[in-house]
């Protein structure tokens, strides 16, 4: 199974995908760990690197063509091998680069998912969305020594977590298949959201042979 953890910036992605990891590892589950992007095509991760720095492509279809590239490469050469070890779990995937697509290029969100929702073999079988307030995220963020990156700033983080609601709307409608909406505000979030995908995971990922 593959899972994808979506959300704004400080929603708690990070922070579930730890919790995750080390709880399949207690189980003996096996679950890999993924990033968004694959950044196998020259041009395609110039034009995503663009794109991640709140730079719009040349036109709509072009930024279109570069993610939906990269997103095919993603899915044959680094999904396709580490499913094939058990679940994995993304930290973003489709609909964070749908959001970002659709924030910079002001097109709807769902003629994105749709379009990159077409390469079915990057579809996330359970796709979680972090609805952290973004008042919370930007108290979060704010405690980080890193620079703040584009997105982070309060009203571009609230146009992105608006679409993003627009955007797991459209993906289940698209392709059938679930997202689940909650915060992630506190450790009882935490501790529910985890138990949600744990149970998930015990009954599709095989788990690591003792020895």
């Amino acid at each position: 199974m593959l899972l994808a953890l979506e959300g704004i910036a400080g929603a708690g992605k990070s922070t579930l995908r730890d919790r995750l990891l080390a709880a399949a590892a207690a189980e003996d589950i096996r679950l890999g760990h993924i990033g968004q992007f694959s950044w196998l095509s020259l041009g395609a991760t110039r034009t995503i690197i663009g794109l991640r720095a709140g730079r719009p492509a040349h036109s709509a279809e072009t930024a279109l063509a570069a993610v939906r590239r990269d997103l095919e490469l993603h899915a044959r050469h680094n999904l396709a091998p580490a499913l094939s070890m058990g679940t994995v779990v993304a930290d973003r995937l489709t609909l964070s680069t749908a959001c970002l697509l659709a924030l910079l290029h002001d097109r709807p969100v769902a003629d994105y998912i749709h379009r990159l929702a077409e390469v079915t073999s990057a579809r996330a079988q359970l796709t979680v969305l972090l609805t952290t307030p973004p008042e919370l995220c930007h108290t979060r963020l704010s405690r980080r020594p890193a620079s703040r990156r584009f997105g982070e700033d309060p009203p571009t983080a609230a146009r992105f977590a608006d679409l993003y609601e627009h955007a797991a709307t459209a993906w289940t409608e698209a392709t059938g298949l679930p997202v689940l909406r909650h915060p992630c505000t506190d450790e009882t979030d935490l501790d529910l959201l985890a138990a949600v995908c744990l149970d998930r995971l015990r009954q599709t990922a095989p788990h690591t042979a003792r020895i």
